[in-house]
């Protein structure tokens, strides 16, 4: 089966997590994918598999080798993002694409004159979205370039290689995925996630990142005699978000510049909430954040009152390169595959984070590949397939590069 076929298949299954679902996998249906992979793995006659009763799937081929070598994993999430519902059909495969703009329906399209990943795609095949949904490469291209790998070994087994581990998780896409992950079953020493954009991709620094809420608590009393006595709890949400610096927000942001995200805003009079994704680089700085935040409702509550605001953070992960840059060797053999495919290696911060960013922080580094999909979460995604047949290429080269 190619990695298009794997793709393809997997794409249409309903794998979507849910927000603050309180629970792993957020969503019954990430199963689905679960349970397709572990039937697949079992068709190729791997015996060394994990289907747990969260949805993780871990696996390993044992080594072929006469000598101890690093055991290597790759991981990808089942999930997909919130943002849009994802095919419930065969997407449209457009083969050689010629360089056009290419209408998905009738009020969108791609543009390789504004996207320069098409445009870097003319002669390549693409998979496309109908312009209502996402496609689900992120991370549906990881998870069947994986499993194509896999295949590969199973099929040539006297090709060398040391122990090959993989993983698949749920709820990557809601901050949970590393919640319940296990590094013990998944048996890597040294791991990739296969979660990116570009294959020539090697990402080893991200953003720390937390998430941050805020409560506020009026005072509420009929209009007409509200004076000296009303306190607008929206009111005062609007002021604490006036207080944050402006030109600090995604949209005014790039590279290594940090941010404060406002990614939802509810409330009436008597309670209003603002949730607030924090994100930044540096440790120092990304702590600072937190400060500037309760300095805004320190203001809040001088203006207000004691009761008025509260203010609490939850970090979701740091900087894998912490770690990562313990490990030269994870980068240099990475690298060294990228090269072999014909590639020049590449490495950009995340502006985010993978399921490699806390698991490097459990002993395992872990820094993050490609999968040859890009426009993550939103309905102009797209796969390139020679990308994504890249991808395979550079998995099966990093185990090798390990073997030699």
């Amino acid at each position: 089966m190619t990695v298009l076929d794997r793709f393809l298949g997997y794409v249409v299954i309903d794998s979507q997590s849910e927000e603050d679902a309180g629970k792993i996998p957020s969503t019954e249906k990430q199963f689905a994918m679960s349970d397709k992979l572990a039937a697949e793995l079992a068709a190729l006659g791997v015996k060394d598999v994990i289907r747990d009763e969260m949805g993780y799937v871990y696996g390993k081929l044992p080594s072929n080798l006469d000598r101890e070598v690093p055991a290597v994993g790759f991981c990808s999430h089942i999930d997909t993002a919130t943002e849009l519902p994802g095919p419930s059909e065969t997407p449209r495969v457009i083969k050689g694409y010629d360089g056009s703009v290419i209408a998905l329906n009738d009020r969108i399209s791609l543009d390789p004159a504004t996207d320069k990943a098409l445009a870097a795609s003319v002669g390549c095949d693409l998979v496309v979205t109908n312009g209502e949904t996402l496609l689900g490469g992120d991370d549906k291209a990881g998870v069947a370039e994986i499993m194509t790998a896999v295949q590969y070994f199973v099929e040539h087994p006297e090709v060398k290689h040391g122990t090959f581990c993989f993983a698949f998780t749920p709820d990557e896409e809601v901050g949970t995925s590393t919640d319940e992950f296990s590094v013990e079953k998944w048996g890597a020493d040294v791991g990739y996630t296969v979660d990116g954009a570009g294959p020539n991709e090697i990402e080893f620094e991200n953003f720390n990142a937390a998430w941050g809420h805020v409560a506020f608590h009026g005072m509420v009393t009929h209009p007409g005699g509200a004076k000296n006595v009303m306190k607008n709890a929206n009111l005062m949400a609007m002021e604490f978000a006036g207080m944050l610096p402006a030109a600090e927000r995604p949209e005014h942001t790039e590279g290594y510049e940090g941010f404060y995200h406002l990614i939802s805003m509810g409330g009436t009079c008597d309670e209003a909430q603002l949730a607030y994704l924090l994100r930044d680089p540096d440790r120092e700085s990304f702590e600072q954040r937190k400060v500037t935040m309760q300095a805004a409702a320190d203001f809040i509550r001088a203006k207000y009152g004691e009761k008025a605001v509260d203010v609490t953070f939850k970090d979701s992960y740091y900087n894998m390169a912490e770690v990562v840059e313990q490990h030269p060797e994870c980068l240099e053999h990475a690298r060294a595959a990228i090269r072999a495919a014909g590639l020049t290696p590449v490495s950009n911060c995340i502006r985010g984070g993978t399921d490699g960013c806390r698991i490097s922080f459990m002993g395992v580094p872990c820094p993050n590949l490609g999968t040859g999909s890009y426009n993550h979460h939103g309905n102009t995604e797209f796969a390139n397939v020679q990308h994504m047949e890249k991808m395979v290429e550079i998995i099966l080269g990093i185990v090798k590069e390990y073997a030699k």
